[in-house]
């Protein structure tokens, strides 16, 4: 056969690093080996109780049995309408709504929607491993903008700036970080905004980790800064963070109408309507209180002080104390040329590696975000784990 079997679009993306982590590290423990994982960014608390209650209910009405509106349940986008003026204080209305199969279905939607061929996308980094591959699917060319841990790894105006060209037409906005945890101040959510608008670039801004903030910090809604940008700018959200609901399948997108009349085209040759029961089970999260989400930020705050002080303490680490969601991002170059147990990892990839094979700690290299010399760790996961994991590695590296 001379024809390529696989598309050159297709063959040019990459495989989900955090979820090929997770899964090497899933088949070893499946193997009963004694792994520790810090890969996926999933809570590991169960689904609150009542959701799952909504959801069982749900399945047993013949309603959810059929096709439903490709937009989401008028119910469920009536729900994320209440639930964004409560949350952000920004007042939308249903039509500005279009409830997606997860967070991922959100970001390439958003992306396919406005992005022509060669229209280029600022990206600041370190980022999440996705947005790349989508900013690639939809024909555009992602520019990286790197701010390192000098800098909490924040990008400055001035470094926007400097990156833009004519061909720029958006800035992916993400605070809380994924994979860093940093959270933008207010100031300067602010004056990125009034870059944007002054330069008439769109913002995709993916705010699924607004829920979990630290030590004071807050995450406003760009559009309720700048009310000016609302018609350029494109909200990602949904439940699975929040309310630990990864499996669940359920993302929404606010945006401008003719941007979402638009994305709803496309998704409904796509994938249709996103599962009834999870729909149902996405109301009953959004107007239920907020007590279980809470609590979970509760132990992820104390979870978040205890890794970082570990981390610490590992010669040629170097964490910084983040303020949002449930990652932490060190810094490990000063780890890199180092041998051992005879080998010299010169990359944070062959670092991760060499973690995992000789004291079974998963963690996701830095490549997947960007530049080399970084580990991301989740500590969505237990206390006991972060303290076993983390002393694992800190004896692999000291032993000399």
């Amino acid at each position: 056969m001379s024809a390529k079997r696989i598309s050159s679009r297709i063959a040019a993306i990459a495989e989900s690093a955090t979820l090929a982590v997770d899964a090497k590290a899933k088949a070893l423990k499946a193997a009963g080996r004694p792994v520790i994982g810090f890969g996926a960014g999933e809570p590991d608390f169960p689904t609150p109780s009542y959701i799952v209650e909504a959801a069982q209910k749900a399945a047993a009405q013949p309603a959810n049995h059929r096709y439903t509106p490709t937009s989401g349940l008028p119910e469920l986008r009536d729900a994320i309408v209440a639930k964004t003026l409560r949350d952000s204080n920004y007042v939308i209305t249903s039509d500005q709504v279009l409830v997606t199969n997860g967070g991922k279905q959100a970001v390439y939607q958003a992306f396919a929607t406005i992005l022509d061929p060669g229209d280029e996308v600022l990206l600041p980094s370190p980022y999440w491993t996705t947005y790349p591959e989508c900013v690639k699917l939809a024909g555009g060319v992602a520019v990286e903008v790197f701010a390192d841990e000098s800098q909490n790894y924040l990008v400055s105006v001035e470094q926007l700036e400097a990156a833009r060209t004519p061909k720029t037409k958006v800035l992916l906005f993400c605070s809380p970080s994924n994979p860093t945890g940093s959270v933008y101040s207010p100031e300067q959510v602010k004056e990125i905004g009034e870059w944007a608008l002054k330069n008439q670039i769109w913002i995709i801004s993916d705010e699924i980790y607004e829920h979990l903030l630290y030590d004071g910090a807050l995450a406003p809604s760009l559009p309720v800064l700048l009310p000016e940008l609302a018609d350029q700018t494109i909200i990602l959200n949904g439940v699975a963070k929040t309310y630990a609901m990864t499996g669940w399948r359920v993302g929404w997108m606010i945006a401008p109408k003719d941007v979402i009349k638009a994305a709803t085209n496309l998704q409904s040759h796509l994938s249709s309507n996103v599962s009834n029961v999870s729909q149902r089970a996405a109301i009953a999260a959004l107007t239920g209180d907020l007590s279980a989400v809470r609590a979970m930020g509760e132990a992820f705050n104390r979870r978040r002080k205890l890794i970082v002080g570990l981390l610490n303490e590992i010669p040629g680490f170097e964490c910084p104390m983040p303020t949002g969601a449930f990652y932490v991002y060190p810094s490990v170059k000063g780890v890199l040329g180092k041998t051992i147990r005879g080998k010299t990892p010169q990359t944070s990839a062959e670092l991760a590696t060499l973690i995992l094979e000789e004291v079974e700690v998963a963690a996701v290299p830095g490549e997947a975000f960007g530049p080399s010399g970084y580990l991301r760790f989740s500590y969505a996961t237990s206390d006991e784990d972060i303290v076993e994991g983390i002393a694992r590695i800190k004896k692999l590296i000291t032993e000399g």
